[in-house]
């Protein structure tokens, strides 16, 4: 092995700890100290500090417990640091201290099971602007980096940036409430909760960068945490369509990739492997979302388009009508361009692939989809169906270009070459 491949193992490891560890960190901090900067800040120190000694002592046996430890201890030397500063103040500038003095420094407790859930609810306070909400808790839940939400929402990294530091001057002082909201306060910020646990579970069904295709930990907590909602608001229709999709979508998980991580596409996949009690869960699921709300929502209606595949024993069984029927339904809804874009596939599976390009020609005009990069993927697919293998070829080539995500990558260019080699 090489020096290079041997020192990228341990920041693999602190990586993969890192990924499963990382909101739990920030959530109790938050609960303990009451500030999300402070918190996040004191987490990344203890990230840190891991990549620092674990390459040179192994990981510990508890490396979760490792990292709570070193960002507590971060967090109170800052706190006491302020306190200092605040008795200097007292003493040399007391004109500038509040009569109250400085906040006591908190008693730190073990973290609770849904201390993640309630860093959700308190980063979707009404004070904090919409964009911010999901920003902060896509940082601090999922561990995106800026670059990866601005992708998730189509943005500039900038917009985001400037989003996740309103949001914590929002919440600059605000601690966790003692208990989970009910009532209006509840409905006031439970659409919020669910934006950010649907974008949680598609950062890990298909991470919008680095070397693997999944990251099954996001969808775990995706779950865990829809489950949770599931038990604070039952008779709401929307929170029993979003883990219906959660459980129908994660049953796929097993067989998206291959033995050696790389992809595996839909029409491919072994269904053998498919999870038929994740399948029955989200199904019975499904169902009861759906007597809550016979007019039914979005995540109930994405639901029923997951069903749809559950269903099919083989690819060739698929009901690609009805999704596509599904998908104008949620398009009419939500009037998302990327709703429109996999209503285009459907369509193409169900009529042909000319029906299918001539909606996506009029996405290309949109300009909303510009940096999507698949809008030009599915573009190719259609080109290459319809045998514009040139095209086809430089339209993946355009999308393998626009993603981040290695395997991603590797199955465009992959699907150039063909084509390629097909236009010869």
């Amino acid at each position: 092995m090489s020096r290079s491949a041997a020192a990228e193992r341990p920041a693999a490891a602190v990586e993969a700890v890192w990924r499963i560890e990382a909101a739990r960190v920030v959530a109790a901090l938050v609960r303990a100290f009451g500030d999300v900067g402070m918190a996040e800040d004191a987490a990344q120190d203890a990230l840190v500090a891991a990549l620092e000694q674990w390459p040179r002592t192994g990981l510990p046996d508890s490396p979760g417990a490792w990292l709570m430890t070193v960002a507590r201890r971060r967090a109170v030397d800052t706190l006491r640091r302020q306190a200092v500063l605040d008795r200097t103040l007292r003493e040399h500038g007391h004109w500038l201290v509040p009569e109250d003095g400085p906040a006591p420094e908190p008693r730190l407790e073990p973290a609770l099971d849904d201390d993640v859930l309630q860093l959700l609810f308190l980063a979707c306070a009404p004070a904090v602007p919409t964009g911010g909400r999901l920003a902060l808790t896509l940082r601090a839940v999922a561990g995106l980096t800026t670059e990866e939400i601005a992708r998730a929402f189509l943005v500039a990294p900038a917009t985001i940036g400037q989003r996740i530091v309103r949001a914590k001057r929002a919440l600059a002082g605000v601690r966790f409430a003692a208990e989970l909201p009910s009532g209006p306060e509840l409905r006031q910020r439970l659409d919020s909760v669910l934006t950010v646990v649907y974008l949680l579970f598609n950062e890990g069904y298909v991470a919008t960068a680095g070397a693997q295709w999944t990251r099954p930990d996001l969808c775990a907590e995706a779950l865990r945490l829809a489950r949770m909602l599931v038990a604070l608001a039952p008779e709401d229709a929307e929170v029993q369509g979003l883990l219906a999709l959660l459980e129908l979508q994660a049953s796929r998980l097993a067989a998206r990739t291959d033995p050696s991580g790389a992809a595996v596409l839909l029409d491919d996949q072994d269904r053998s492997r498919w999870d038929r009690l994740s399948i029955t869960r989200g199904l019975s699921t499904l169902a009861r979302a759906e007597e809550l709300a016979p007019d039914r929502g979005p995540y109930t209606l994405q639901a029923a388009i997951a069903a749809c595949h559950a269903r099919a024993v083989r690819a060739a069984d698929t009901d690609w009508a009805r999704i596509a029927a599904l998908y104008g339904e949620l398009a009419a809804r939500t009037g998302s361009p990327v709703v429109e874009l996999n209503r285009a596939v459907a369509v193409s599976r169900a009529e042909g692939p000319a029906a299918g390009l001539a909606i996506v020609d009029v996405l290309s005009q949109d300009g909303r989809l510009r940096n999507y990069h698949l809008l030009p993927a599915v573009r190719g697919d259609l080109l290459a169906r319809q045998g514009r293998c040139e095209e086809a070829a430089e339209a993946f080539e355009l999308a393998a270009a626009a993603t981040a995500n290695e395997r991603e990558r590797d199955v465009l260019l992959g699907r150039a070459r063909e084509c390629a080699g097909g236009a010869r």
